[in-house]
């Protein structure tokens, strides 16, 4: 999961305790970020604990090749407490500017073409997906194409859970309708057609089980 995060983001928020440091899923998540070549803001946070070290917060960072910039590096660090609320409005400043300054741009109107973030059988509502809307709209109705599964968007919720009826970029949300399950990393996009949407799709399937069948055969050699 942190894996498929670090690809499909533009802007890493990376958050870590002021009074523990580091973790090894933390270390893991920092190597990812570099793998992927993504921005990385880190939030430390917990400052209103009486444990909390901010100093031993950036020398491990150090350690791990993000260098703080009060430190000469180029990495944003903000101290920060989600309890208090102490530092989010600068923290959220920050990921603004980050974005200002490496030009992140998405084409408003286009057809809507995203991630799959998961997805999962859901025995009520049929396959579910959460998905990330990379460039332009997704809309409730769209036919949308993603590897061997396709549909219609028969319902869209946002990451709180209500139900919309339209996605922009960089927007999270949950749709219904696709026919399989996709695979989690997969790429969607909204298809002029649920024909040409379920035409792609098997054709999808067709070139996945050729490529199957000549595995078989060359490990049979």
């Amino acid at each position: 999961m942190r894996s498929r995060g670090a690809r499909l983001t533009d802007i890493i928020i990376l958050v870590v305790a002021a009074d523990e440091g580091l973790k090894p899923q933390t270390i893991e998540s920092i190597n990812l970020a570099k793998e992927a070549e993504v921005p990385v803001v880190v939030a430390i946070n917990k400052i209103d604990k009486p444990g909390a070290d901010i100093d031993m917060v950036k020398r491990a960072l150090a350690d791990n090749g993000l260098v703080p910039e009060d430190w000469g590096g180029e990495t944003i660090c903000v101290p920060c407490s989600a309890k208090t609320g102490v530092g989010i409005d600068t923290l959220l400043d920050m990921v603004l500017l980050v974005a200002d300054v490496k030009q992140f741009k998405s084409h408003p109107t286009r057809p809507g073409v995203g991630t799959v973030i998961e997805s999962y059988l859901d025995p009520g509502q049929g396959v579910v997906a959460n998905v990330l809307v990379n460039a332009g709209i997704l809309n409730r109705g769209d036919a949308v194409l993603c590897g061997a599964a396709c549909g219609k968007i028969r319902t869209m919720k946002n990451a709180f859970g209500k139900n919309i009826s339209e996605a922009n970029s960089s927007m999270p949300v949950q749709i219904t309708g696709l026919d399989l399950v996709p695979e989690g990393g997969q790429i969607f996009q909204v298809m002029p057609s649920l024909d040409i949407a379920r035409e792609k799709a098997q054709e999808y399937r067709l070139a996945s089980s050729s490529k199957s069948i000549n595995k078989f055969e060359q490990a049979s050699l």
